[in-house]
């Protein structure tokens, strides 16, 4: 547990001294898989608002592949627990308890893919998040969801300390493209 923290501490560091902006070609390689997974079936995307020098997957809205879609956004609750619920790009946005933004609770959907902010990954693709295991809970309960750890490439970290909680991402998608 240790090992965790002072990780999130160096890549939470990290992250904020080398962040730089990415444009909507940073994605190219990820629409590309969505459209080979997905072909020309409906799906609902999990995308999260970026917070904390988090790269920013709100880009990704710029192709009409993915604009036109059910765009989800995650909201806890008091319990810990995440759902995902609707959100169009100018959709009014509410702070929750950690100082993220959110949307409007209405009816919660399951994503089909979920990007997923990622402090830290390993070539085994895990990731270290930010320690309160809201994507873990949410993937356990839905396995089926097709997951895209996004991080920039200095992120990666030869291996991280995991435990049976911690769940395996598909992908994981940086600036030297998609694993």
């Amino acid at each position: 547990m240790q090992q965790k923290i002072q990780l999130r501490k160096k890549y939470l560091n990290l992250r904020k001294k080398k962040y730089y902006d990415i444009d909507e070609k940073f994605f190219f390689p990820l629409l590309k898989l969505i459209r080979l997974e997905f072909k020309k079936k409906s799906f609902k995307i999990g995308l999260y608002h970026p917070s904390n020098f988090e790269l920013n997957v709100l880009k990704f809205l710029k192709y009409k592949d993915i604009s036109t879609r059910d765009i989800l956004l995650p909201v806890t609750d008091k319990n810990n627990l995440m759902n995902f619920f609707t959100w169009k790009k100018n959709d009014a946005l509410f702070v929750n308890k950690f100082g993220i933004l959110e949307p409007a609770k209405t009816q919660a959907k399951v994503p089909n893919i979920i990007l997923v902010p990622t402090l830290a990954f390993d070539q085994d693709k895990f990731r270290l998040g930010y320690g309160k295991g809201f994507y873990d809970r949410y993937l356990k309960k839905y396995n089926d969801i097709l997951t895209v750890g996004v991080a920039f490439s200095f992120q990666k970290h030869h291996k991280l300390p995991i435990n049976q909680n911690d769940i395996r991402l598909d992908f994981i998608l940086t600036e030297k493209g998609i694993f």
